[in-house]
């Protein structure tokens, strides 16, 4: 792992989607007081009923980082690693295969979670061939298999409280192996590929890895036999594919990215190296800075159609950051929504951008050379988010969901066409939709705020930051 500058990493990742308030504006929504009765879902029922959708998205955790243990979900209290060490068990009678060893997952909070090789080489190791059990090779400097470990669940309440309520998805997974650059690359575009047989990997050698990086830089790409060419890319403001951002100005759907700074917000803000983006009339409208106006823009009405959160350092989930704010910044950013007009026609999605290098049991499917990536959590949140039973609302997808995922559900509720096609590199037209974690046909909820430990006003008075959320 080659880090550039240390880094706080930051504590929270979510992916939420709203409405908008902009020239191509959709009517007022109504208050919550008013919410729709349930009507069968026929035709594309998401472009019926879903009309704001925010994507907020935090840092480096994976799914068994933050949810093991967790009823219903594929969470187990333990891992299995190729080798032998202190603290592990014998095989016999665990649910490790031959010739590996159990390792219990122990606990750590936020101030003494370290921060792990995640770039894609370590990704590589700890995948180890679908094996999922090379975790044990990176972190030993902070102890004997630091990376098989869980936060408490008493710090991150407000994603279990999330979680409960509405839906936990158990299969979600990046577009990509390795790290925050092409996690927030695929975000927004659903690939990251230079050419048939090579896509943008780690980041670049000088930051803010955009178009506002000095003249010289190169970014790093990886070839169809996984092979890493290291700084040996192109000058990172790209051209050579379409992001979300041509899709909806083109059918005039509003959208908004909150980033931590406008300019040279580096990877925490991939629109900056979207030439199309950086050099056109989005840059002065759509990104905007600090993330903490996403909460009086939802208040006052004036969220677009499309959002997408990213949180400052602090605020963040990144294991570097030793802070503890990031549960109380997303759920700050869900009241804000679920409070707001915008609640009845609204889907609110929060994950995380990549696994931080932190054990987990999930084998991802591979779809092609760049992945799928090692497992993140995602929360869906909706007031026609899935229930189990009406004395149970929270709901657990296994369905196997990737970042195009939610590109392909942004798509649906306002009747795009795919940004490209599966043999292109897109994958938004493979992925499978998180639509069926909806039921367009249940009464739809009414809101019920999150507790947390940090109240709304203490991200509304926060100082702006000039740190980088990440550096990989």
């Amino acid at each position: 792992m080659v880090t550039r500058l240390l880094v706080r990493p930051v504590l929270l990742g979510l992916l939420v989607v709203a409405t908008g308030c902009s020239s191509n504006a959709a009517p007022p929504v109504a208050p919550q007081s008013s919410l729709p009765e349930a009507r069968p879902a026929t035709g594309n029922p998401v472009s019926t009923y879903i009309k704001h959708v925010v994507v907020i998205i935090q840092e480096n955790r994976s799914f068994e980082n933050f949810f093991a243990g967790y009823p219903g979900a594929n969470a187990p209290e333990y891992g299995c690693a190729a080798g032998s060490g202190a603290r592990r068990h014998s095989t016999s009678g665990s649910g490790c295969p031959s010739g590996e060893t159990e390792v219990p997952l122990h606990s750590l909070g936020f101030l003494d979670s370290p921060d792990l090789a995640h770039d894609w080489n370590s990704s590589m190791t700890d995948w180890d061939n679908g094996k999922m059990d090379g975790f044990y090779k990176y972190g030993q400097k902070q102890g004997a298999d630091v990376a098989y470990a869980y936060v408490r669940p008493n710090l991150i309440k407000p994603y279990w409280d999330m979680a409960e309520q509405y839906v936990l998805a158990d299969e979600m997974f990046p577009t990509e192996f390795g790290g925050s650059f092409t996690g927030h690359l695929t975000l927004v575009a659903g690939t990251d590929d230079l050419t048939a047989k090579e896509a943008e990997v780690d980041f670049p050698n000088q930051p803010p890895d955009d178009c506002d990086s000095p003249p010289g830089t190169k970014s790093s790409y990886v070839d169809s036999a996984r092979h890493v060419h290291r700084f040996a890319g192109p000058f990172p403001c790209f051209d050579q594919w379409r992001t979300m951002a041509q899709d909806l100005d083109n059918a005039g759907v509003s959208w908004k990215y909150y980033a931590t700074k406008v300019l040279d917000a580096g990877l925490w803000e991939p629109y900056e190296a979207s030439k199309y983006v950086r050099y056109g009339p989005d840059w002065k409208t759509d990104i905007t800075a600090p993330p903490s106006r996403v909460l009086t823009d939802a208040s006052k009405g004036n969220l677009a159609s499309v959002t997408w959160v990213s949180p400052t350092e602090a605020d963040s989930d990144h294991p570097a950051a030793h802070s503890g704010l990031g549960p109380s910044w997303v759920a700050s950013v869900v009241n804000a929504v679920g409070e707001s007009s915008y609640w009845p026609s609204t889907a609110i999605i929060v994950l995380w951008d990549d696994w931080g290098g932190w054990y987990d049991n999930a084998s991802p499917k591979q779809l092609d050379y760049r992945g799928l990536g090692i497992r993140v959590p995602c929360l869906i949140i909706s007031p026609y988010a899935k229930e189990t039973s009406a004395s149970q609302p929270g709901y657990v997808s296994h369905t196997q969901y990737e970042f195009g995922s939610i590109l392909k559900f942004i798509e649906e509720a306002y009747n795009l066409k795919p940004l490209g096609r599966t043999q292109a590199g897109y994958s938004d037209q493979r992925a499978t939709s998180i639509e069926d974690s909806f039921d367009f046909t249940q009464t739809p909820r009414k809101f019920t705020a999150i507790p947390s430990t940090y109240p709304v006003s203490h991200f509304l008075h926060e100082p702006p930051s000039n740190e980088p959320v990440d550096t990989e």
